[in-house]
């Protein structure tokens, strides 16, 4: 039987080993590409904004169920798995939609200051939109291919109470999935969806609604992901930069769920006077 315990959200989250620095791959001009500023969401219609605002609502809802119970995301996730260890996927087997095919994991393997761990989210090729098809460039390692295809969305850094404090986009080699264009990345995102209740149902609906109202960072993050290895491409020629290991983090931006709500709320408020 599983235990129960698990981390309250007063009591910060502990990781067995400390973890290095982390690789934010440099540009090719020898600096360091920095976090992306949040986009103006005062451009967006007002039917998105209107969607993320409901998306935040959900945020708040699972977020407030976990608090009265003196739980947060992230522990729920680690209940009942043991010592956390880095790299290790938690929970085991990670955590997988049969309808839908969306995948996710939580792990740690970096140390971004503040960070205690990160959310890795994928897509599976079943679950994908026709036309979605791995870019056709020269890759020295095999990627994941047919009906064992995923797509690898993009990651969501945790501090150690257990909230969100970044959004991040990975190399190839981090996750060892197959290779899309940030384009048909951007179209699978709303078919991401865990309709599930295990680890925990609150975290898997927050999941869900993180992806929904952050989605303009998420397909910004996306585009620079693309432009960053088309750089280090075009300066490196035949070399496969999907694997370099200097490469890892390739685009950044740090997260605030009240900072975000705000902003919706405000560009609601601005799109009715």
């Amino acid at each position: 039987m599983r235990s129960r315990q698990s981390v309250r959200r007063e009591e910060p989250l502990r990781r067995e080993e400390e973890i290095g620095p982390a690789s934010l791959g440099p540009l090719p001009d020898g600096g360091w590409g920095p976090p992306l500023a949040a986009p103006n969401l005062a451009l967006l219609p007002r039917a998105r904004l209107e969607v993320m605002r409901a998306a935040g609502g959900e945020i708040a809802e699972c977020l407030r169920v976990l608090d009265k119970a003196g739980l947060n995301v992230v522990g729920e996730v680690l209940r009942g798995q043991g010592t956390f260890y880095e790299h290790n996927h938690y929970p085991e087997n990670d955590v997988f939609d049969a309808d839908t095919r969306a995948q996710y994991y939580y792990h740690a393997h970096r140390g971004l200051a503040g960070e205690h761990g990160h959310f890795h989210t994928f897509l599976r090729r079943a679950g994908m939109p026709a036309g979605a098809e791995p870019l056709d460039v020269p890759h020295s390692e095999p990627w994941p291919s047919g009906d064992d295809a995923n797509a690898h969305l993009i990651a969501i850094s945790m501090d150690t109470y257990g909230a969100p404090i970044g959004l991040f986009a990975t190399n190839r080699w981090v996750t060892g999935d197959t290779w899309y264009a940030a384009r048909d990345l951007i179209a699978m995102l709303p078919r991401w969806r865990i309709d599930h209740a295990y680890p925990s149902w609150p975290v898997n609906r927050w999941l869900c609604a993180m992806l929904v109202l952050f989605r303009p960072q998420v397909e910004a993050l996306l585009l620079e992901r693309d432009r960053v290895i088309d750089a280090w491409r075009d300066a490196l020629g035949g070399e496969d930069v999907l694997e370099r290991r200097d490469l890892e983090m390739l685009a950044y931006m740090p997260i605030s769920i009240e900072e975000t709500t705000g902003a919706v709320n405000a560009a609601l408020r601005a799109s009715s006077s």
